[in-house]
């Protein structure tokens, strides 16, 4: 399993062709409480760095947005009723979509890990 990480903060695990992706654990700091999160339809498709949802914290209303173009496969429905799980568990539980890529190709111009802690410590 391979993760990348966006420049919008978006984080995405891939197995195979599937990739699941959220929201970084510093995303989820800098947003504070999150009380809502409006997230695509299943069976949408959509771009790389397209608009996937909002997420709405005590802070501000936000973009969400893909790391990849592809089919929304499946959402995360445990976010309806507890949003927060996106400030509490942003790598695990907190999970907002999966997507079936269209080209894998496309995580070549994401970032590891390493290129992302350099990213957010500047």
């Amino acid at each position: 399993m391979t993760t990348k990480y966006s420049e919008d903060h978006e984080w995405i695990s891939v197995d195979g062709d599937i990739g699941k992706v959220g929201i970084t654990n510093h995303a989820q700091f800098l947003l504070g409480d999150i009380v809502f999160i409006e997230l695509p339809e299943v069976g949408r498709t959509i771009e790389a760095g397209g608009e996937a949802g909002v997420i709405e914290s005590v802070k501000a209303a936000s973009d969400l947005f893909s790391p990849v173009t592809g089919k929304i496969v499946e959402i995360n429905e445990a976010l309806d009723s507890e949003p927060s799980l996106a400030n509490s568990d942003p790598s695990g539980n907190g999970w907002f979509f999966k997507i079936k890529l269209s080209d894998t190709d496309e995580l070549d111009s994401l970032m590891d890990e390493a290129s992302y802690k350099e990213l957010i410590a500047e």
